[in-house]
C-alpha cells in the first residue's frame, strides 16, 4: 500500500505542522509524494522544519504563519494557498492542552484551548470546504483528536470539550459533505511522546507518580510516530476512499484499560498542583 507515489498529486495542509506529530505526519506525506503546506504561529519553527525536509528529502515545503484562532488569518492563508492551486487534504493537527484543576482555570485559559482545538479547526474546515464545494473539487479533512472526545478527561476539560466538538463536526459533515465528494475523518492517538505537549500533560511530578507510562498500555509501550504517520497517510489516500465519518483510535488498547488515564491526579496535593500552575 505504501508505494512511493501513494500521495502523488495531493496537496496537503497540516496545521501545527512545524513540530511534534504534525511534523512527523508531514514528513511521511512528503515521502509518499505529496506536496506539503504547513502552518503555525511561529515562522522560525516552520522554517526549521522546511529546511529539515529540504535537506533530508529534497522537498520544497510551503510555510505559512497563521493563528488559526483568527478567522481573517485563516481566510488569508487559504487565499494564499488557492492562488497556487487547491488543497486536496486538510489535516487539523494544531492543538492546545495542559493539566489543571478545572475550578482554577481562568476564562482566558479556557478560550485559549477551545480556540485552537475547536474553533480554529472549524475555521480551517469551513474555509477549505467552502472552496472545495464552490469548485466541485473533492477533498479530505483529517482531524487529530483524542480518546477524551468520547470519554472526557478530568483535569483537561477544555481540551476534551474541544475535541468532542470536533468529533461531532467530523461525523456531521461526513453526511452533509459526503455527497459533494468530501470525506471527514479523525484519529485519536494514545501516548505518542513529543517535545512540548508531552511535558505539559506528563510533567516530571506525574511521571514520578506513574512510572513508565507505556507500562499501563496493554501492548506495554508508547506509540511510535511512524505508526501514526502511516495511519494518517492511509486515511487521506485514495486507498481509504470508502472510509468516512469515522474516528480511528491508535493507542495500543490503553483507552480500554484506563479511559482518561488521570487516576493518580486525584491524589495530588495543593503543593503539587501549585507547582504545575506556576510553570504554565
Amino acid at each position: 500500500m505504501f508505494q512511493p507515489d501513494l500521495l502523488k498529486d495531493k496537496r496537503i495542509l497540516v496545521t501545527g505542522g512545524g513540530t511534534g506529530l504534525g511534523k512527523s505526519m508531514g514528513r511521511r506525506f512528503v515521502e509518499l509524494g505529496a506536496e506539503l503546506v504547513i502552518c503555525g504561529r511561529r515562522q522560525a519553527m516552520l522554517d526549521e522544519t522546511a529546511a529539515d525536509f529540504a535537506r533530508d528529502l529534497g522537498a520544497k515545503v510551503v510555510t505559512l504563519p497563521c493563528d488559526i484562532r483568527v478567522p481573517g488569518a485563516v481566510e488569508d492563508m487559504m487565499d494564499a494557498i488557492w492562488q497556487v492551486g487547491p488543497l486536496d487534504v486538510l489535516v487539523n493537527n494544531a492543538g492546545a492542552n495542559f493539566i489543571a484543576r478545572t475550578e482554577t482555570l481562568s476564562y482566558r485559559a479556557v478560550d485559549a484551548v477551545i480556540g485552537v482545538n475547536l474553533q480554529g479547526a472549524a475555521y480551517c474546515t469551513l474555509a477549505a470546504g467552502r472552496r472545495w464545494i464552490e469548485a466541485g473539487h473533492k477533498g479530505t479533512v483529517l482531524s487529530i483528536l483524542s480518546i477524551s472526545s468520547q470519554y472526557g478527561r478530568a483535569f483537561a476539560v477544555p481540551s476534551a470539550m474541544g475535541k468532542a466538538g470536533l468529533l461531532a463536526m467530523t461525523k456531521s459533515l461526513a453526511v452533509e459533505w459526503g455527497p459533494k465528494g468530501i470525506r471527514t475523518l479523525a484519529i485519536a492517538p494514545g501516548l505518542f511522546p513529543t517535545p512540548g505537549a508531552w511535558e505539559r500533560l506528563h510533567p516530571p511530578e506525574r511521571q514520578r507518580a506513574v512510572g513508565d507510562p507505556g507500562a499501563k498500555v496493554p501492548l506495554g509501550r508508547v506509540g511510535e510516530h511512524g505508526e501514526l504517520a502511516n495511519l494518517a497517510a492511509y486515511l487521506v489516500s485514495d486507498q481509504a476512499g470508502y472510509i468516512n465519518g469515522e474516528m480511528i483510535t491508535i493507542d495500543g488498547g490503553a483507552a480500554l484499560r484506563n479511559a482518561g488515564g488521570v487516576h493518580e491526579l486525584l491524589a495530588w496535593s495543593d503543593t503539587e498542583w501549585d507547582a504545575i500552575r506556576v510553570r504554565r
